[in-house]
This record gives structure tokens, sequence and C-alpha cells, in this order.
């Protein structure tokens, strides 16, 4: 299949050019002025910009949580993700506790082989540091299972002790793997949130109050110094809080490997979407959502590169069925957000509609970065050679977010109403026109799993 694009804006990270396109099979074959190659299908975007396809580094589909899971299944969710201009995204596999890393590792494959509609790689979450396991994780990289995740949250499911950390991050930093970090005091956390309950304050609301945000700072210096001292990079995963952006600046003044995302809705929304009695199960994830006054300082982040990545943390629980399991008690609640198929246009429209990023930056921070942090050379620009991953974008097309059009598998959007300028209108899966408009063309089991590479970033 051969597909020539003509007329179209290319939108890089480091450039803007009127180029036409010529995708040849399953790679961007040419790219030049007044192209007239023969083709089987000519597109003609005239007005739209052609992007690299987006990078959604921070996924969970079906992911077990508080007795449920999440509802998104490696098909419904990798489609919605391709409606949304992303075409590729990293998955977290879980290792249970006493298991191998390769026990956790087969089971996501189970889930995500043959069923993936976009191609797909998969971080793992480490919950039981032990001498095995770091040996383990030495396979796992040469394998390209190259990042780890470890928690400083959720006693008694994920967390890690400093320890345990640290040995892991030493075991990074001889294999040339990354260690993510969840950045936030559990155990103190617990303790609150157990005297907020007690206390009688029960609602979703106070899910946020309990998690505060100087323990989320604390918990980031806490791990960018383990990393310090074990001489590895790190990477913080969805950063909400100034707190936490500030020791992160600080070390990469430093000049130390420190990384970090956010994700759209500690941009967009705000501790206040919680308030409204039990309906503000809808925003419970963690870390929660901060007072809007945290939205202002994450977007400079972004601006001056303090944060390098947007990732959605998409983990969609029904808001009937699953979130009312918290119903009189807020540590119930399973926490997570959908957000998957929204990223792109919530960036684009809250990014650079308001002038707070260039469209360059806006590139970089949802496909571009992401695929030279998480070794995957093969996306990431609109260039010769690349996968032809790509999106032709309408930026001034305007539409409504909402649960009834969406295609995310749960009941309800963060966004509902809320009106954005950008939407997607042609979308290529190495090559594939996957989405036309409102037509979906791919096909369960047309994703292939990504053999990351080492970070470029960290060589």
């Amino acid at each position: 299949m051969r597909t020539l694009i003509k007329n179209g804006t290319i939108v890089n990270a480091d450039a803007t050019t009127q180029a036409d396109v010529l995708v040849d099979g399953e790679t961007i074959a040419l790219i030049g002025s007044d192209l007239t190659a023969t083709a089987d299908r000519t597109v003609d975007a005239s007005g739209k910009w052609v992007i690299p396809g987006a990078i959604d580094v921070h996924t969970h589909m079906e992911l077990p949580f508080g007795g449920t899971a999440a509802k998104d299944t490696f098909e419904t969710g990798t489609r919605a993700a391709a409606f949304g201009g992303t075409t590729t995204i990293v998955d977290f596999a879980v290792q249970s506790r006493g298991k191998a890393l390769r026990a956790g590792l087969d089971a996501w494959h189970a889930k995500a082989d043959g069923n993936a509609c976009i191609d797909y790689g998969f971080h793992m979450i480490i919950s039981d540091v032990r001498d095995d396991v770091l040996a383990e994780m030495d396979t796992l990289v040469d394998e390209g299972v190259t990042t780890f995740k470890l928690f400083t949250a959720y006693p008694g499911v994920f967390f890690s002790d400093d320890g345990a950390i640290f040995r892991a991050m030493q075991q990074s930093a001889k294999n040339g793997g990354l260690i993510m970090m969840h950045a936030e005091n559990g155990m103190a956390i617990d303790v609150v949130a157990g005297q907020t309950f007690d206390a009688g304050d029960t609602d979703p609301y106070y899910h946020g109050t309990s998690r505060s945000p100087v323990l989320e700072g604390e918990a980031t210096n806490r791990v960018i110094r383990l990393a310090e001292v074990a001489d590895a990079p790190v990477y913080i995963v969805h950063l909400s809080a100034r707190e936490a952006l500030n020791e992160v600046r600080r070390a990469r003044d430093e000049g130390l490997p420190a990384f970090a995302e956010t994700c759209p809705q500690y941009l967009l929304l705000s501790l206040e979407d919680m308030g409204d009695g039990f309906n503000g199960a809808k925003f419970v994830c963690s870390p929660p959502l901060r007072p809007a006054d945290h939205q202002e300082d994450l977007w400079l982040g972004l601006l001056k590169d303090d944060l390098q990545v947007v990732s959605t943390d998409h983990c969609p629980f029904d808001f009937h069925g699953q979130k009312d399991l918290g119903v009189g008690d807020f540590r119930k609640v399973p926490n997570g957000l959908p957000g998957v198929e929204n990223r792109v246009d919530l960036l684009h429209d809250g990014g650079v509609v308001t002038g707070r990023l260039s469209p360059n930056r806006w590139v970089e921070v949802l496909s571009t970065a992401p695929a030279r942090l998480f070794g995957l050379p093969q996306k990431g620009a609109v260039a010769v050679g690349l996968d032809a991953d790509l999106v032709i974008y309408d930026p001034a097309r305007r539409h409504t977010i909402s649960a009834s059009t969406h295609h995310m598998n749960v009941d309800y959007s963060c966004y509902e109403g809320r009106e954005v300028t950008g939407a997607a209108d042609l979308v290529l899966s190495r090559g594939k026109i996957v989405v036309d408009g409102d037509e979906w063309l791919g096909a369960k089991g047309d994703g292939r799993f990504l053999k990351r590479q080492r970070s470029e970033y960290l060589k």
C-alpha cells in the first residue's frame, strides 16, 4: 500500500515544513515538495498538519486494582487511542509478590498479543525486589523491556522500601535500564487517610486532601537522591504538584539524569472537581488532582523542559459498578481515570491554542521525547525511513468530548462537555490507515510488540 499525502504542513519537534509525504508499505519513503509518485491513495492535507503518531508511555489496560480491573482491554483501549491520534502505547506488566518478573510479563503478553490494534511495548512493575528478580531485570532489558516501575506508595500492594528501590537502581545502572518511580510517601498518606476517615470525612474529595503535595515532593526528592547515589537515571511518573516539580528542576539544574512526565488531568482538572459528593469519585487517581494554582507551574515546567513527557496514566473504571465500590469510604474507590483517547486534543487545546506551547513542543512532549526516552528509534518523527505512524491533524476543528461519543470502554468522561479545538482526521499505523474521520479501518491484532532499545537520552 502506497499513500501520498499532499499539501500538508509537517510539524516535527525540531521544525515545521511545507512538504508532501510518500508512504510505501510500513515506512515513510520520501518527503519533498510537489511529489508526483504513484500511490494507491492520495490524501489532500491542505490546511492540515502532518504529525508523527503520538506515543503514550503510561497506560494500564486490564489492570487489576482493588478487587476489580480497568475496563479497557488491549483491543478497546488501543482502538480508542488510535481515534485520538495515538499510534503506540507502553503498558505496565505487573509482577505479583513472590513471583518472577517473567510470570507477570507472560501474563501481559497473553492479554495484548493478537488483541492490540496499534503497536505496544511493556514496562515491568516490580513489587518484590529479590536477588533473582535483580538478575531477571538484566534478561528483560536484553529482550526489549528496558524500564521498571517501583512505588513509594500503596503499602502492602506495590510499596518498596528505600533499600529495595536503591538495589533496583543499582541494577539499572549496570544494565542500562531506566527506573520509573511513583513518588508519594505512601506510609504517611495511609496514616492521614485513616485519620481523615475516622473523623467522618468519607467523600472522594478527601482522597485528594489526604495525599498532600508535600508528600509527593518529599518522595520525589528521596528517589532522585537514591538514584544519584546509585549513579542511575530516574523517571518520575504522573507528576502532579509544584513541590515535586521543584525537586525535578533542582536535580536537572544540578546535571542529574532526572526526567518526569505529567498528565492532562493535572494540567486541566483540579481538586475542586472532586468536591461534588460521590460524583467526585470520577476524578479519583493517585497522585490526586491538586488545587488549580498548581496548573500553571506544570505548564511552565513543560515549556522549560523540566517535564519532558505528557502521558495519560489511562486506567478506566466505570462510575457505576466500579468506582462506587468506594461509597462511604474514599479509600476503596478504584484509583484511575480514562484519557488515552483525549490526550492529543486536550494538549493542543490547552497548550497550543492558548499559546502555552508551540506546535513543535506539543509534538515533542507527545511523541518525540517519549520515543527517544523509551527506546523507540523508529517512532516519534516524520522522517524518511521511520515507521509511517502519521496523523493528519486539523488544528481548527472543534468538537465536544463526551462519554456518548468516545471509544474508550468506560461509562463517563472526566472532560464531559468540554469543547476543544483540534482533532485527528486520518491516522496511519505503520502505513495502514486505521482511522478515517469517524470510521474505524483498523483491526484487532494489527498492533505489534515493540522490543525497545535502551534510552537514547541515557547513552
